[in-house]
């Protein structure tokens, strides 16, 4: 009878024939995904940005200016912006806090008709002379109540915001301290002055009659929108110079409160502390370190003293005195007792103080070698 066949495992194939599916359907999402990161672009988030489609945006309206026909500009900066206007053309300008006022004057002199929307006190000086902020109302829904076909037709509009007064022109929307749209007429053309730009965001352009609003101060005309960018900071500045001007000034007082505090807590060096020395040195290695310092700063006054005062220690108790005894005493009792004059030994233990020349046993190196045969030789005697 024939053995039944034999089975061989092959565990690896099984395991990579039931995993493959899931790492296949996992790498192709993983490829899907880098390939719509590639091509994707965030879009702009600004207020009143004419490519913004977020509520706070403005691209619902530039769409419908270009369905109506007109050709919509969206200009980043004011060259671009003089660039593209002309007669028939009016110029839609938000964020005006982001112009310099050069840049303002070149907008003013550029032709055609003007929007501005929710404007700084500089662009309404340069752009709509005339016209000037009179109070703020809370936002909410106003009348036009005026003669303006616009606004008139339009009806009531979110017009709450800046207020304004005209010299010589139209006003719209009033409330007690003003109007939030007003019209003047300049040399370039016409100049509307509106006080917020609800009416052209994304979320309230389809309340009330905001679009009608927007669309007919437009006027099927080509619009070139001008929505600055945030201003980049340009040149070279040094971190002192970044500092605000309040750190810059407190920084020598408190230089100088430091130098005071140093001065008042710092240490000054004491006597010297005699201290046992860790380790045993002979007597000979300290007396040739202590000479050769002596001789390397040609200290022979300090040499001799040094003598002088090994001697008198050595010498005092066998004479019966003590370091309160006078030099006139000390060299009489050792005159006594060793035959020698008692004022050659005053000079030879404590210097001529008649010698205006100095110690004559520390004039040079000869001499203070004589001094210390003459000590050594009168310490013999005694003993």
């Amino acid at each position: 009878m024939a053995p039944p066949p034999t089975v061989t495992s092959t565990s690896a194939a099984d395991l990579w024939r039931r995993v493959r599916g899931p790492l296949g359907f996992l790498l192709a999402l993983t490829v899907i995904a880098v390939v719509l990161s590639l091509g994707s672009r965030p879009y702009p988030q600004g207020d009143l940005d004419p490519d913004s489609p977020v509520p706070e945006g403005a691209r619902a309206l530039a769409e419908v200016l270009r369905e109506r026909g007109g050709e919509v500009t969206i200009a980043r900066d004011t060259a671009e912006a003089v660039e593209s206007l002309g007669p028939g053309t009016v110029l839609i300008l938000t964020q005006s806090h982001r112009l310099l006022p050069e840049e303002l004057d070149r907008l003013a002199a550029a032709p055609g008709d003007r929007l501005l929307v929710q404007p700084t006190t500089a662009a309404l000086e340069a752009l709509a002379p005339g016209v000037a902020v009179s109070g703020r109302v809370e936002a909410g829904t106003l009348s036009p109540r005026c003669g303006l076909p616009a606004a008139r037709a339009a009806g009531p509009a979110d017009a709450g915001g800046e207020l304004y007064a005209v010299e010589e022109g139209l006003a719209c929307y009033p409330a007690p301290e003003g109007a939030a749209l007003v019209r003047s007429s300049g040399d370039g053309g016409t100049v509307t002055v509106l006080g917020t730009g609800a009416p052209l965001r994304n979320s309230h352009l389809d309340r009330e009659g905001n679009a009608a609003l927007a669309l007919n101060l437009v006027g099927g005309r080509d619009v070139v929108w001008l929505h600055p960018d945030v201003p980049v900071a340009e040149g070279d500045a040094t971190l002192w110079e970044l500092l605000p001007q309040g750190i810059r000034l407190s920084v020598w007082p408190l230089a100088f409160a430091l130098a005071l505090l140093a001065l008042w807590r710092g240490r000054r060096l004491g006597p010297l502390v005699a201290e046992r020395l860790p380790v045993v040195v002979r007597a000979s290695e300290t007396t040739e370190g202590r000479a050769g310092l002596y001789a390397a700063r040609r200290a022979r006054d300090r040499a001799a003293a040094a003598l002088r005062a090994g001697f008198l220690d050595r010498v005092r108790p066998l004479l019966g005195l003590n370091a309160a005894s006078t030099p006139q005493a000390t060299a009489e009792a050792l005159a006594e007792r060793t035959g020698e004059s008692p004022d050659r030994l005053l000079v030879l233990l404590y210097g001529d103080p008649a010698d205006e020349g100095g110690d004559p046993h520390s004039v040079d190196d000869a001499a203070l070698v004589r001094l210390a045969d003459e000590l050594d030789r009168i310490e013999g005697s005694l003993r």
